[in-house]
């Protein structure tokens, strides 16, 4: 769009021009129109007294003064009525009127004007003009309680006081860009209107009308086809900027803070899985301080500590925190308020994990009605920052937003854990902790449909049972038998690769899989371990014990079942205890599957 020049009149549609004042101090740039319409015209918006001589010169180049009859004020600020002092001692015509609201009029008539005032309630909301109708919207507290905007029905314009007006960058006239523009009334909107309620019930009333162009009190034109995203972008603005304030009054500052608020809870809302929100948040932080990293130390109920890290994809591994982070699990939040001094202040760490030059502020993450703090959220920053007020207040709303984010993501991985160990019990042998039979049958199932698919990836089998064990329970009681067998299958799984299976088959009786191409040399393996076994030595109550395993082993012959593959590692270990216990025996097949003779050494 070609920009024109603001000296003059600008002819923004059929009979509506534009006769503001630009002026290079002012960011608020005034907005002043004029609709012609003969000796009924209409002075939209009067403006300031700075401004008025370069306004009246405007309005001349285009209708002479006394041909203007209305003068529309939106609202009572001076920036719109104060030029009305002006007016009243050039107007000499007796039908002029001042179109307003009841509620600004009580204080436009401070100003002790001759001029009569036209209450567009008292009017149905509407001026008749010689080609035209003048609309009148109540937008209430948008800014003001009296707030309207005016619709000409001929062209589509709506002159809407406050509403999507803002800062003018430079002298250009018209807005081009959605996005550059939005980021301009922003700060406009989010620290005049009170709340986003007031701001979009105002949105609401000027969308059920056909506008083509809007023509702001301050700011830039907006073009139609600009409007509807500008709208839906307004919508969702978090209105009383100062209410967050306390001694800032820094708009610009308010408002960035304002929308990493608002981001927080949209990644809160928006967001389900838990590494999405860490990492969203910790783009949040970002764009307020020079954060590295965002990571999490919860206590569960059992005080198992979880740590929910980048480097686990915030999976939450069990871990133990900090000696600084342990130490604030349990603290109440009137104890840890007393502690700091204030309702919310982060402590500084100046190491934690070894890390340098970094600053690490701690979030209290609270239980809900319970009061203590069982979580701690840890931000990673960069050298030296200062805690500034709008930072505790942006690490305020995250710790509250937070709160309900770790608690559900606790309780995912709680159960996750709980699980895990249920699981664990199924497949461990909660005597020496090495796998069960179950699960070393469920594994060989895996294993032999990849044997059979390529078969090359070979699998043995080595049973090993404690010789005499009978004598050990009978001398030395059951529980210290158990002690035994504790001692031969720490030394099984201590031998075992990280790629083998030991297992406790029941009794005195282990097992151990081997996969792969060192599983060609199982008999090698298992003499290796009988040999480590028998030279063990015992001390205290058992000492003088010596302790022995027999053992049989199998190589797996592709398309051999579970049951065929273990009984000849059984048998092999008969074929051991029977020559006279303390040795190896190994099974091997001549034949084809399910065809098998038993060769033993």
């Amino acid at each position: 769009m070609n920009q024109p020049g603001t000296r003059d009149a600008v002819r923004l549609a059929d009979r509506v021009w534009w006769v503001g004042c630009y002026q290079p101090d002012d960011a608020l740039q005034g907005n002043s129109y004029l609709i012609e319409q003969g000796d009924q015209s209409v002075l939209i918006d009067p403006g300031s007294r700075l401004a008025f001589t370069e306004t009246l010169r405007k309005i001349e180049q285009v209708v002479p003064f006394s041909s203007i009859r209305w003068f529309v004020c939106h609202h009572q600020d001076p920036s719109v009525t104060s030029s009305l002092t002006l007016v009243d001692t050039l107007i000499e015509r007796e039908d002029a009127r001042i179109i307003s609201h009841w509620r600004a009029a009580e204080i436009i008539r401070h100003y002790a004007l001759k001029i009569p005032i036209w209450l567009v309630e008292e009017n149905q909301w509407r001026l008749q003009l010689p080609d035209r109708q003048l609309q009148f919207i109540f937008t209430p507290y948008a800014h003001f309680p009296c707030s309207f905007c005016s619709f000409d029905s001929a062209t589509g314009t709506l002159f809407s006081s406050e509403l999507l007006a803002g800062q003018r960058q430079g002298e250009s006239l018209y807005a081009e860009e959605d996005k550059e523009y939005f980021e301009a009334i922003r700060p406009f909107h989010e620290h005049y209107f009170p709340s986003r309620e007031v701001l979009n019930q105002a949105l609401s009333r000027i969308e059920s009308y056909p506008v083509e162009m809007i023509a702001p009190q301050h700011g830039h034109v907006l073009p139609g086809h600009l409007i509807a995203n500008i709208i839906n972008e307004l919508k969702g603005l978090e209105c009383g900027l100062y209410l967050m304030a306390e001694k800032d009054t820094d708009i610009l500052r308010l408002s960035r803070l304002n929308a990493m608020l608002k981001d927080i809870t949209s990644t809160m809302v928006i967001s389900r899985d838990f590494r999405e929100i860490a990492d969203r948040l910790l783009v949040i932080l970002k764009r307020a301080m020079p954060a590295e990293a965002l990571e999490f130390y919860v206590q569960l109920e059992d005080d198992t500590v979880l740590h929910l890290a980048p480097e686990s994809r915030y999976r939450g591994v069990a871990a133990s925190p900090p000696r600084q982070i342990s130490r604030m699990f349990g603290i109440s939040r009137e104890g840890w308020q007393a502690r700091m001094e204030s309702c919310f202040k982060p402590v500084m760490l100046q190491r934690l994990h070894g890390t340098t030059n970094c600053q690490h502020l701690l979030l209290p993450l609270f239980k809900g009605k319970e009061e203590w703090m069982y979580g701690v959220a840890v931000i990673t920053v960069r050298g030296q920052i200062e805690v500034e007020s709008d930072i505790c207040k942006m690490m305020e709303q995250m710790s509250a937003a937070l709160q309900v984010a770790v608690e559900r993501e606790t309780i995912y991985r709680s159960i996750e854990l709980e699980r895990q160990k249920f699981y664990e019990r199924s497949i461990r042998d909660p005597l020496t902790g090495l796998f069960t039979r179950f699960y070393m049958e469920d594994t060989l199932r895996r294993l032999f449909e990849i044997h059979d698919r390529s078969g090359g990836t070979p699998v043995a089998l080595a049973m090993l049972d404690v010789d005499h064990f009978k004598r050990v329970n009978d001398r030395y009681g059951h529980v210290r038998g158990d002690e035994v067998l504790c001692r031969v299958a720490h030394i099984i799984q201590a031998d075992a690769r990280a790629g083998d299976l030991p297992v406790r088959l029941g009794g005195e009786e282990f097992g151990l899989i081997v996969v792969g191409e060192p599983a060609v040399e199982i008999a090698s393996i298992a003499e290796r371990l009988r040999q480590k076994i028998s030279s063990t030595r015992f001390q205290g109550t058992f000492s003088g014990l010596r302790v022995t395993i027999s053992t049989g082993t199998a190589l797996r012959q592709v398309g051999e079942s579970i049951p065929g593959f273990i009984e000849r590692a059984d048998l092999a270990l008969y074929q051991a205890k029977k020559q006279g216990r303390n040795r190896v025996c190994s099974a091997e097949s001549t034949g084809g599957p399910g065809q098998w003779t038993l060769l033993f050494d």
